[in-house]
């Protein structure tokens, strides 16, 4: 037997000891799980589209400190999700972590939050394709007119894309994985070309001291924030650049049962998905601010800040830059799609949504789950039909996400060395609980900042959902339905 069919046989007898059977493809190796997880990651998406939200924030500082700190938060959050998908990798991840480490209830309540956060993913994602990259980017590099485009075009166009995307994962899984891989190259290429180009072509001294300023642009013309008073808040508010862009590593383990090795492969590409990023962004967006006219005027041009700073470069580069982005961003979305209908089978494998028989198939020949491929689309689009949804969108995926996160690494601090006793490859040791801890509180500081004021929406809808989950829950039978994934063989 090969060593590659070594592995693919113990991956599958490590699976079947968790419950489950291997009834989707392992034809992702380490780079493809990285690269899923880094494409959803994408600096070229969140790190352009929400670069607003930080500089009408507290301006500069926002940018080079603020980065930084959400930065570290998340790498410290993704290194204790990594320890316990080393430990458990299935598809579905957080929500089976969530069930084992917290209990069947916890771990239900785990898969609607991170569930949401997916589909919000998606939508954002994609309403960002078309609204900023196709028809603000694309179109008018190709010279067509969009000053007619209303609400029909936007439904039309965000739709069409999910469902190219969704026709990809399903039918054509290996090249999906294929051009996810390419997405990976693409960000880091297209990202380093734009950062020179900026630089290069330049006519303003650089003032490094913009990156450490603080500002405080709330209320002020272009800035996205109402007025509040101090330097304290407008940071805060600065820091949804970080959480918005440097979400969705769960990814990696959403794949798990589609990846080589996964028990070692899984945990690093979550952990190297998280600081490629920080690192590569933090440089792109530092970029950003540098080469600007000064800080006020970015803030004023708001969302129009890229298409400011693109006009400086020779208009081939900037058509080329401009067709790059596009391209990358509904790759980015790609990589959404295919997260959040792995997560989605794995929640229907075990009972835990309507029409769980139905969302759970995997098509025989492709060994893809189908009917969840079309279901994540389809409520996706839904999603995107409040016509000025993508601040809403991208605020509650990042905090819905970073909910699901830190509830099963909250649930291990108490586990660990007692119900869970099984570590896998990627074993943090003696710092495991310390940074399980950390991870607990940066991450529930992140979603704090998420739901402040004027995101209060988030906050509603949260509560909602713990309302509506608790009915369900104890009211309408679900304690006594759902049976919670099977028991793990040692």
């Amino acid at each position: 037997m090969s060593e590659s069919n070594q592995a693919l046989d113990h991956d599958a007898k490590e699976l079947k000891k968790m419950g489950y059977e291997q009834e989707l493809h392992r034809h992702m190796g380490g780079f493809s799980n990285f690269a899923i997880s880094f494409s959803i990651i994408c600096i070229l998406a969140g790190g352009i589209t929400a670069f607003p939200l930080a500089l009408g924030g507290a301006g500069g500082a926002s940018i080079g400190i603020g980065w930084l700190v959400g930065g570290l938060f998340a790498t410290i959050v993704a290194l204790a999700m990594a320890q316990i998908s080393s430990s458990y990798p299935t598809a579905g991840g957080l929500y089976h972590w969530g069930s084992i480490l917290g209990g069947k209830g916890y771990g239900w309540c785990t898969a609607w939050f991170n569930l949401l956060g997916l589909i919000f993913v998606v939508a954002s994602v994609n309403f960002g394709v078309y609204d900023f990259f196709f028809k603000g980017l694309a179109l008018p590099i190709l010279g067509v007119d969009v000053s007619g485009f209303g609400y029909a075009h936007q439904t039309f166009y965000i739709a069409l894309f999910t469902a190219i995307q969704a026709v990809l994962i399903y039918r054509f899984p290996k090249f999906t994985t294929k051009i996810t891989d390419l997405s990976g190259y693409l960000i880091m290429a297209i990202g380093g070309i734009l950062t020179m180009s900026l630089l290069a072509y330049n006519q303003n001294p650089l003032d490094y001291s913009r990156l450490f300023t603080f500002t405080n642009f709330t209320g002020t013309e272009g800035s996205v924030w109402p007025a509040s008073e101090g330097m304290v808040f407008p940071f805060l508010l600065g820091l949804l650049l970080a959480v918005y862009t440097i979400t969705g590593f769960d990814a990696s383990a959403h794949t798990s049962e589609e990846t080589r090795n996964a028990a070692t492969a899984v945990p690093k590409g979550i952990v190297s998905s998280v600081v490629y990023s920080v690192i590569f962004g933090y440089i792109m967006i530092c970029t950003f601010v540098l080469v600007m006219p000064d800080v006020a005027t970015g803030v004023k041009q708001g969302f129009g800040f890229f298409d400011a700073l693109l006009n400086t470069l020779p208009p081939v580069l900037k058509s080329i830059l401009g067709l790059g982005i596009f391209l990358v961003n509904f790759l980015c979305g790609l990589a959404c799609l295919t997260s959040c209908s792995r997560m989605m089978f794995a929640f229907a494998r075990d009972g835990g949504l309507p029409a769980s028989k139905l969302l759970r198939k995997v098509d025989r020949t492709l060994k893809t789950p189908v009917a969840a491929v079309w279901a994540s689309a389809i409520l996706a689009i839904v999603a995107t039909l409040y016509a000025a949804a993508f601040s809403v969108l991208a605020v509650g995926c990042a905090v819905f996400l970073y909910i699901s996160y830190i509830m099963p690494t909250a649930a291990g601090i108490l586990a660990e060395g007692k119900t869970w006793k099984h570590k896998g490859p990627f074993d943090l040791g003696g710092m495991s609980k310390l940074i399980a801890v950390l991870a607990v509180i940066g991450g529930g500081f992140l979603v704090i900042v998420g739901i402040q004021p004027p995101n209060e929406k988030v906050l509603y809808v949260t509560i909602f959902m713990l309302v509506v989950m608790a009915a369900f829950w104890f009211l309408f039978g679900e304690k006594k339905r759902f049976k919670g994934p099977p028991a793990i063989k040692e």
